[in-house]
């Protein structure tokens, strides 16, 4: 596929091998970074304790999961010394889910990553095109947004 053009494939089929291809790009990137515990899928619990120090059942909700599922990702979030579970500062019986020192380098290594990723992108393409692919996805999305307002991670302050 290293001839692919672009009226090779359908715009699905192109959208899902894109997003594979540089979420791998930046899980390598955060491995060589430090961060080779790391996975995708923790991505969904730490982008809810990026801006806020949510509790398990408000990120289970958030997430559409089970508690039990958000206090397991949690927990190994927690082991791998990304993120704490603190009392809650109003009620002693609640606790909430803080990044820790280490959790906040793994943020900014991502952010890093992914400026990157954009970067590399934006050599391959003229900044027309870039755009209208932004504005394609940012429209996909947009069209979707139902599905994926839960998952959307804040911007930084």
């Amino acid at each position: 596929m290293t001839d692919l053009t672009s009226d090779e494939l359908d715009l699905p089929t192109l959208l899902t091998l894109a997003g594979g291809v540089v979420s791998s790009q930046i899980v390598e990137r955060m491995r060589q970074e430090g961060f080779a515990d790391v996975r995708t899928s923790h991505g969904y619990v730490l982008q809810l304790v990026v801006a806020d120090s949510p509790t398990i059942g408000s990120m289970a909700e958030s997430l559409g999961v089970t508690q039990q599922a958000v206090s397991k990702s949690v927990g190994e979030l927690q082991r791998l010394g990304y993120v704490d579970r603190v009392a809650d500062p109003v009620d002693a019986r609640a606790r909430r889910v803080e990044l820790t020192a280490r959790g906040r380098e793994l943020i900014e290594a991502g952010r890093a990553a992914r400026q990157d990723a954009e970067a590399s992108i934006a050599r391959e393409v003229s900044p027309e095109d870039l755009m209208a692919a932004r504005r394609v996805l940012a429209a996909i999305l947009r069209d979707n947004a139902a599905q994926i307002a839960r998952r959307r991670m804040p911007l930084p302050g």
